[in-house]
């Protein structure tokens, strides 16, 4: 893993759990970003969970077919880790020059990981002095199984790519979805099929959750209480969402109880960062992925937790040609963690 910079030229991945995102920028930071090439390609999640040869095969064909197709020639990839197949947390060390910190990290990052040291492979980053107290440095650590980092890498690789970094989602989708310039905590949630990620920004992730549930729940539970099929269920939820004036009301009310708890695990991670950082306050909640797209649930968050909640935008700081916003229009909510991975600096 690679966290908090860039690579040169490359193109971000994203493979989820219904699809590939592919997103290639140019530009950077400073100057804004422009959208260079892009792919959404959908795969069914039989494809994407064949962990045998001729399934990585096939993915790996589908890889390269969509990059083709979107005229990406480079061949260095950035690809995103998927919340569960990754840990990530903020640590805290004495203040002091930098070798000694990277020499306290190392020493103890056995005990930060729930994993072997051995079986881990660590990255980390300095975020600087503590919010709470100078003479405490903060520090981003995330991990991930080497067996899997280097199943990945082998499945980029076999089919000719070139894998120059891997960051985990709930970072990457900060990226894109933080309001730049902001000076208050955030707390950032992309809703997916199967869970949400959550990440708390205040200058950079100071707390990264993942929360059960997605939008597979929330279709299943809309099929068995309306009697409908799981796919116009899905229809219902995308199409009407939590207005409570549409089909009488019947898919906010099979939807209430499910998204209380949801709303309630949010209100938990509000609680326990204000709680370690008492003179900070989150002052709005960005809605990303499924989130962003069923009508109010904004509103529904919002009055659940007490924090204004927004849609988030990842293409904020993306300029987009109309030719592509109408290309990627049913599909453009989906694309933070893309987009995060594609926005990387080129500084450490």
């Amino acid at each position: 893993m690679k966290l908090g910079y860039g690579v040169g030229d490359f193109f971000a991945l994203d493979i989820g759990t219904d699809a590939l995102r592919m997103v290639q920028l140019s530009g950077d930071a400073k100057r804004g970003w422009s959208l260079n090439k892009f792919a959404y390609v959908p795969v069914s999640r039989k494809v994407l969970q064949d962990s045998s040869e001729a399934g990585k095969r096939r993915l790996g064909e589908t890889i390269a077919s969509a990059a083709e197709q979107a005229g990406i020639k480079t061949k260095n990839i950035v690809l995103g880790l998927p919340s569960e197949k990754t840990f990530t947390t903020v640590i805290e060390v004495p203040t002091q020059d930098q070798k000694s910190m990277e020499k306290i990290v190392k020493y103890h990052t056995d005990q930060y990981i729930p994993m072997p040291i051995d079986d881990a492979k660590v990255d980390y980053v300095f975020l600087g002095p503590s919010p709470n107290d100078p003479k405490i440095t903060e520090v981003l650590l995330s991990s991930t199984a080497i067996q899997y980092a280097e199943e990945r890498m082998e499945s980029v690789e076999s089919i000719g790519f070139n894998l120059v970094a891997m960051e985990p989602e709930p970072i990457a989708m900060s990226r894109a979805l933080a309001t730049p310039g902001s000076t208050d905590a955030q707390m950032i949630v992309d809703f997916g099929e199967d869970a949400a990620d959550l990440s708390v920004v205040y200058g950079a992730p100071r707390l990264v959750r993942t929360l059960p549930g997605g939008l597979t729940v929330l279709t299943r539970t809309v099929a068995s209480s309306l009697n409908v099929k799981e796919d116009q269920a899905r229809q219902f939820i995308l199409k009407f969402g939590l207005a409570q004036d549409k089909l009488e009301g019947q898919v906010f009310k099979a939807l209430d109880r499910v998204l209380e708890n949801f709303a309630n695990e949010i209100s938990k991670s509000v609680k326990f960062f204000q709680t370690k950082y008492p003179n900070i306050y989150i002052t709005q909640i960005v809605l990303s992925g499924f989130a962003g797209a069923i009508p109010h649930m904004a509103e529904y968050v919002q009055t659940k937790t007490g924090v204004p909640a927004v849609q988030g935008n990842p293409w904020q700081m993306v300029q987009v040609t109309q030719q592509q916003q109408q290309a990627l229009a049913q599909v453009a909510a989906e694309f933070s963690v893309a987009i995060g991975l594609a926005e990387r600096s080129n500084s450490r």
